[in-house]
């Protein structure tokens, strides 16, 4: 198997590539089969005929749709569930609701303001990162929080 990413030659079961660091299907810039040059959109690859695989495939989730939840409806934290983080997003939804209601007649706004502060910043970092940095940070890796 060859590396996605730089093309060199990784064992069949690698997590990383030792010679770039990344998961050896996480680039479009070679063939996974024989390591020939792709394009970055090519679905098969021109020298081997191989179909080119991509740890982006079913299931993945659009950065663009979670960066838009995130700044628009940010303080319910509908992007952390979206992304399948229930408990974060749980913890963002019953702190808007009910610290907010518990405070509204202290401080209005102040908690829900907070979250949706939260939830705007996460939706900026999102749409920031590339396709790839997005997936392998926020849909393989997992990381719940900033």
């Amino acid at each position: 198997m060859f590396c996605r990413n730089c093309g060199k030659e990784v064992p069949e079961n690698a997590e990383v590539c030792v010679n770039c660091g990344m998961k050896p299907l996480m680039g479009k810039k070679f063939c996974q089969n024989c390591g020939a040059e792709t394009k970055e959109n090519q679905e098969v690859c021109t020298k081997c005929g191989v179909k080119l695989k991509s740890s982006m495939g079913k299931g993945a989730k659009s950065k663009l749709v979670a960066g838009l939840l995130g700044i628009f409806l940010g303080n319910l934290g509908i992007h952390k569930f979206y992304l399948g983080y229930t408990i974060p997003g749980l913890i963002m939804l019953l702190v808007t609701v009910v610290l907010g209601t518990i405070t509204f007649l202290f401080l209005p706004f102040i908690i829900p303001g907070i979250m949706a502060v939260i939830g705007l910043i996460e939706g900026i970092i999102y749409l920031t990162k590339s396709d790839e940095e997005f997936d392998e940070m926020y849909v393989q890796n997992m990381k719940q929080w900033f």
